[in-house]
């Protein structure tokens, strides 16, 4: 007799603040805009917020709750990002996760021989060569700084190797607002227009207030950039317990609460409705090293709890995860980079950045561990699709098929579902005998093959029109 039941689906979540809580987070976080304020000189920046409401006195800027509370109220709480042949990709809305390499890092550790060198554009061509293959990384980043390129164009040159060799799309930051203007006017390029650029922005600019509570003037004259030509605007301070943040982690996050929302208002009042995104790298400081350390177990309890809290406010997060204090692709490496990425997917919102390229506290990319982290993500996406429950997965009338004593080896139902398991080419569960006639690879064997193989990716090219227009672009970078 068929049972029939409705179809039952849960995906895991994981809480590391309650409702209690995340209410005094909130109101802690207005209580430091309006008693403590923010450090601010930009012309433009403060007659905003003097204007709509603001205290100011000298470059100290105290914002009341009401403009805090009618920031959050504008704010869109759903961003689209798109591919750069126009694919709506990302959708930046409550319960999603999408995940993502890092930024600015300054050394590469080659995949081969494991030697460390200064991170090159030819290193960036690699990197989002290896972000475009792996299926698990859903955006980019610039991930480093080209060493080899002079320095007044070497932003510019990253962002245009990562636009040209990863369709996905891409976080960069840049050193100044002439080189956001030629940064847009590549992402128009590339995606066909304004027009199309505006139905799913194919590039989101990433900016840091300086942890505790200041602005620099370049900064927010990128900020207000960002948002008057409709380019999303990551707003993530990195404020470290103990250091530049208190030592405490509530109170870490309401530092780190109230710095990124203190962007979100002027964001409001250059444009309301404009695209913003909530966020902060808060972290400890090692106090045996003073390393901002990015492989801490309370870094992910506490982008848990900003993730919570991007949830309370029903704005999109920023948030960290899948990077590590370690060298090397070793198992300090693996440990660190899959507790923050099942946190994160855990927790469940917005984009998750880091995973696969930030090692050695935010100083090194490896390829390799772009590979190991998406190995890793896979195991982490098959875990949170939960378990289904309906008449077909509970499977009654199979075990009474079957019977007692007998074996689901050759059964239809088995047929129709065995490959629902995830088999990993990186994790293998030979028997030793048949491990050993097959090779005898270790793991590091089998992730630098892997890493090869990720490396031959070919990413579609762009048109021939729209390199020479690039060439043409960044012969008059200055």
């Amino acid at each position: 007799m068929e049972i029939q039941l409705p179809e039952l689906n849960f995906t895991p979540r994981l809480t590391v603040i309650n409702e209690d809580q995340i209410k005094q987070i909130h109101m802690a976080t207005l209580e430091v805009l309006e008693r403590v304020g923010i450090k601010m000189t930009h012309p433009r920046g403060v007659a905003l917020l003097d204007g709509a409401g603001a205290r100011v006195d000298g470059d100290r800027v105290r914002i009341p709750s009401w403009m805090v509370e009618d920031a959050i109220r504008q704010a869109p709480s759903r961003v689209v990002l798109g591919k750069r042949n126009g694919e709506r990709s990302v959708f930046l809305e409550t319960g999603k996760t999408w995940f993502g390499p890092s930024l600015d890092c300054i050394d590469y550790l080659d995949p081969i021989t494991d030697e460390r060198k200064r991170f090159t554009s030819e290193h960036c061509r690699i990197s989002a060569t290896i972000a475009d293959a792996m299926p698990n990384f859903d955006w980019s980043m610039i991930i480093g700084m080209a060493d080899d390129q002079p320095p007044d164009i070497a932003d510019r040159v990253i962002v245009r190797q990562a636009l040209t060799f990863c369709e996905k799309p891409l976080v960069f930051c840049c050193k100044d607002v002439n080189s956001e203007r030629d940064i847009y006017e590549m992402a128009l390029l590339i995606c066909g227009g304004k027009e199309n650029f505006e139905k799913a922005p194919t590039v989101v600019q990433y900016s840091e207030p300086i942890s505790p509570l200041e602005y620099y003037d370049p900064a927010v004259e990128k900020m207000l950039f960002s948002v008057e030509h409709g380019i999303p605007l990551i707003n993530f301070p990195a404020p470290q317990a103990c250091g530049t943040a208190p030592a405490t982690f509530a109170g870490t996050i309401v530092q780190g609460s109230a710095e990124s929302l203190s962007g979100l208002v002027l964001a409001q009042l250059a444009r309301p409705g404009a695209a913003f995104i909530y966020g902060a790298f808060a972290t400890i400081m090692d106090m045996r090293t003073s390393v901002f350390s990015y492989g801490a177990s309370e870094m992910s309890l506490m982008v848990g709890a900003m993730a919570q809290m991007a949830e309370h406010y029903n704005l999109p997060f920023f948030g960290t995860g899948g990077c590590t204090d370690a060298k090397f692709c070793d198992p300090q490496a693996a440990v660190e980079a899959t507790l923050q990425c099942f946190s994160s997917a855990a927790v469940g919102t917005g984009l998750i950045h880091d995973c696969s390229s930030w090692m050695d506290h935010g100083s090194l990319v490896s390829p390799a561990f772009m590979v190991l982290v998406n190995e890793i993500l896979h195991n982490v996406k098959q875990y949170m699709r939960g378990l289904p429950v309906n008449a077909e997965t509970l499977a009654v009338d199979v075990i009474e098929r079957v019977g007692p004593g007998e074996h689901y080896l050759q059964d239809e139902h088995t047929l129709k579902h065995f490959n629902k398991v995830r088999y990993s080419d990186l994790f293998e569960r030979m028997i030793f005998d048949k491990w050993q006639s097959s090779g005898s690879k270790r793991f590091e064997d089998r992730l630098r093959e892997m890493t090869q193989k990720a490396m031959a990716h070919k990413p579609a090219a762009l048109p021939p029109e729209v390199l020479n227009e690039l060439d043409r672009m960044q012969s008059h970078w200055q």
